[in-house]
Formats: structure tokens, sequence, C-alpha cells
């Protein structure tokens, strides 16, 4: 296990001005080490329940030089174990080409190779010839390794480590923030993945902040100022935009638009989400919001917009059988609009939709990651649509995103010149990043951020 003591965070707040070295992002040393020292230590969001939903069902998950198969072996279990055959090696699920992962449903599990064979627990129930090892095949030398595996918010997280503590006491303050959402009720609405040419913190960085949405997103000004905020809870992180008085219940991602009529820019910039990022937003809330313009006079103030506009959005959805969960507003405000885990996944939540990223290393190329975005909202029982990981190029990307995978491929190239000093996060809004950095340097043993001196004394 890692000494995780030597290097400490300063405080729940990280308020001071750092800088982060490049070395987390472009060196072949640090990206070769991060197997052994974070991947195989941490815990991660590896699939949903609902991937697997009958006896038998598994998928597979990689991250490097590991694989591993999860299983559903009764109604309401699931199992995890390496994919390896413990007779010679050979993956025992191979991912189809050009797929994200493995998929299908199996009685038991079969090495395609010598066809040694295992059941749903793991164990060994076949070996040709078995007689041949003259008894020492004992169930410890022939059972597949075994993985930690937990769920929660309806996913399914695994740790490599066989030492890991349980996956509530990792995840922290996230449920008791995020459970009121009820984020195990939402299916996909989409799914796409990419290997993209930059590091993998990188691409999670580019979304865990709201500091780039004036620069990077210019099309948004227009219904609003995206000031926002972010803090740090031990391991992971949240941010949110700050709302105006008395509009909290906004924060969690159902933001009205500002303007002389807040009515009609509300609609404009729920259109505007769904045809260009097709995130953050559903039919039923857009097609509410066509109607403020109808259903409220002008001059109606912007809090009485807001709530009219969640109002009928959801006795909408109520109609067609979906329930939104009640959440007060000043747990909507707290929960802000999106959640780190470390070290690899965001969930940006709703109360009817959520949007959520990961990224991974592509092999031990600094340079390369694999990039995943899902979007999930409430269905109807039963209507839900039936959707896979789509491998999509960059340029079939919704046009917003496609705006923040050209900061991505920039950035790593960046941090690469010989004349950059560091990266320098904002404090306020950016202090996700310096989080992040923080933690994977206790795991990591090196690249934690070190303050800004100004001066010759430290900020």
């Amino acid at each position: 296990m890692n000494d995780m003591s030597k290097i400490a965070i300063p405080g729940e707040t990280l308020g001071a001005p750092v800088t982060v070295p490049a070395e987390a992002y472009v060196s072949s040393e640090y990206a070769r080490a991060e197997r052994d020292k974070l991947w195989r230590k941490v815990w991660l969001q590896a699939g949903r329940m609902e991937d697997i939903p009958e006896v038998g069902d598994y998928i597979t998950y990689e991250i490097l030089d590991d694989s591993v198969i999860l299983i559903r072996t009764a109604p309401d279990a699931i199992k995890a174990y390496h994919n390896v055959c413990p007779h010679r090696g050979r993956r025992l699920i191979d991912t189809p080409p050009g797929a994200r992962n493995a998929k299908g449903k199996k009685a038991n599990l079969v090495c395609p190779f010598h066809g040694w064979t295992f059941d749903g627990e793991g164990q060994c129930i076949f070996i040709n010839h078995q007689a041949d090892w003259q008894g020492v095949l004992t169930p410890e030398r022939t059972s597949l390794g075994k993985v930690s595996v937990d769920n929660w918010g309806g996913w399914i997280w695994i740790n490599l480590d066989p030492e890991c503590g349980p996956l509530s006491d990792y995840l922290g303050p996230v449920p008791d923030m995020l459970d009121p959402f009820r984020l195990e009720n939402m299916r996909n609405r989409w799914r796409k993945w990419i290997v993209f040419n930059c590091n993998w913190k990188v691409a999670l960085e580019a979304f865990s902040e709201t500091y780039h949405v004036q620069t990077t997103h210019p099309e948004f000004n227009a219904f609003g100022e995206f000031r926002g905020w972010a803090r740090n809870h031990g391991l992971h992180t949240n941010i949110g935009y700050e709302a105006p008085k008395g509009m909290d219940e906004n924060q969690a991602k159902l933001r009205i638009g500002s303007g002389e009529d807040p009515r009609l820019s509300t609609a404009e910039m729920q259109v505007f989400t769904w045809e260009n990022a097709n995130t953050n937003t559903t039919m039923t809330l857009v097609n509410a919001a066509l109607r403020l313009k109808d259903e409220l006079p002008e001059g109606t103030p912007a809090p009485q917009v807001l709530q009219h506009w969640l109002k009928t959005a959801r006795a909408d959805d109520e109609k067609r059988g979906v329930v939104w969960p009640v959440v007060e507003p000043t747990h909507t405000a707290k929960s802000g609009t999106a959640w780190q885990i470390f070290p690899n996944f965001q969930i940006g939540h709703a109360v009817n939709n959520m949007l959520c990223y990961s990224a991974r290393p592509y092999g031990a190329d600094p340079d390369m990651c694999i990039f995943e975005a899902a979007v999930y909202e409430l269905y109807p029982n039963g209507e839900e649509p039936p959707t896979e990981w789509e491998y999509t190029k960059a340029e079939d990307w919704p046009p917003v995103l496609q705006q923040d995978f050209a900061n991505m491929a920039a950035v790593q190239q960046g941090l690469k010149s010989g004349g950059f000093r560091g990266t320098q996060p904002n404090p306020y809004m950016e202090r996700s990043v310096a989080s992040l950095h923080y933690n994977l340097a206790k795991y990591m043993g090196t690249g934690a951020p070190e303050p800004i001196e100004q001066g010759g004394a430290e900020v």
C-alpha cells in the first residue's frame, strides 16, 4: 500500500493559488507508474447495473493491462473477476475489434485456449486431463482471481486492490449529496467514446470547472453569466454556478436564461442546448420552456419564470409516467451541478437528467486517453431506448463538445512546451483541478501542486 500520509491537502478549501507541474500530464515514466500506484488502488466506475440485468449477463472493463469481467450471478448479486485463465494466462473473454468492451450472456466462462471452465462463482468446474497434474490443482490454484465489486447510484464499481476499504468509505460525502436525485433510476439517452490525443487528466479537467464557459462556449453568454465555484471534499470535488438571489433551485443544471425577458431567453437557451450539446436538458424541459411566452405575461420576474417552467415540466413528465424526485432547494444549491469522483469520473446531476464523463489511459502513452460521455434521463417504465457505447469521431460529436475537444488537443501540445512553467488553476473556479493533483500526489508520491510565490514569499 502507498504511504499516503506524506502529502497532505492544505485544508478543505484549497483557496491559495498554486501551480501544478506538467509531469503528471506528459511524463512517460509517470504514466507507466500510474498502473500500480493509482489504477490498481482506487475504486473505478465500470458500468451500469442495467448493463447486466439478467443472471449470466456480463460486461468487461479494461484499465491499462487489467481486464475485469463483471457478471450477474443472481438477481441480487454481481461478481467481478480478473479476465485471465489461471492455466496459461489467456484472456477468457476478448473485446471485439473496435468495441469499447465485451458483453454477452454465459452460463459458464470457458477459456478459448484449452477449455478450462469456470462457474459464476469463479470456481473451475472442468479441466481436461486434470489427472495429469498429479493432484496439485487445488480449488485455490484454479479459481478465478476475485476483484472487489460494489454498486452505488446505479453504477457498478470495482477495486483491483485486495486490501481496499469499502466503497462507501471511499465515496465519502458523495452519496449523501446525490442520493436524493435518485440517479439509479435514470437510463441512457446516448453514450459515446473516443480515443483522444491528450492525457486523461487533460480530458477530465476540461469539464471539471466552469471558468472556461465564457470563452470556449461564447454562444452561452447570451443567456447569462456562467460564473461558478469549485469545492473540495477530501478525494472528491463538486462544482456549481453562482445563482442570482432567490434562485438557488436552478443550481443543479436547470438554469433559466437572463436578459430583458427570461421567458424568451430560457426557451432560446433550452433549444440551443438541445440542438448543439444534446446534454443537460430533455425534450420535456425544452417544450415547457417554449410555452413560457404563452403561459406567462411579459414582465414576469425571473424567479417566477423558473418556478413555472419547472412546475409545468414536472407535470408534463408525470402525465407520461415520469416522476421527478423532490429535492429541497437548499440541498440542490449545496450539491452544485457536478461531482468529480476521484480519480476519473464526473457526475453532472439534475432531478430528471444527468451528464457523465470519464477518462482513462490508452495504453501507457501519456498523450492518449479513452474519453467517454453519457447522457441519462428519466423514462416511463419499459420505454427506455436501447443504447450501446458508440465510437464517435471527434467531428461527429455535438458541436459544444467539439469546442472542448479543440482545447484538449491544444492543451496537451502546450504542456510539452519548453516555455511552459506549470498550470495555474483559478483558486475559486478551478479548485477541482488543484484538488485532483493533491490527491494524485498522495498516490503517486510526486507532482503535488506548489504554492505560487509573490515577491519571494508564498501566496
